[in-house]
């Protein structure tokens, strides 16, 4: 999917059709140890059944995703104000220059 590196579209900030310049929105940093994942690690060593089993391929057992959905970073010229709009999935994504 390529996406123009300017487009025009509606700000709600402005109230009306500005140009933006576009983005992708990074992926951000990921916490190591959060929640669910100290919640699975308690869970792994303390002897729960179905967790215990030897690792079996996921991939084959449930339909993995192949495909991201992109999101756009839209900022207006106009009043400089940013928003998000999510694009959809495509395997490959790309912002013309």
């Amino acid at each position: 999917m390529k996406v123009p590196k300017e487009i025009r579209t509606f700000c709600p900030h402005c109230k009306k059709a500005t140009i933006h310049t576009v983005k992708q929105q990074s992926k951000g940093k990921e916490r190591k140890m959060s929640k669910g994942r100290r919640r699975f690690e308690r869970r792994v060593t303390s002897g729960y059944g179905a967790f215990c089993r030897p690792k079996q391929n996921i991939s084959k057992r449930y339909g993995v995703k192949v495909t991201k959905k992109a999101t756009l970073v839209l900022k207006c010229k106009e009043c400089g104000k940013k928003t998000l709009k999510v694009v959809g999935r495509s395997k490959k994504f790309e912002i013309e220059r």
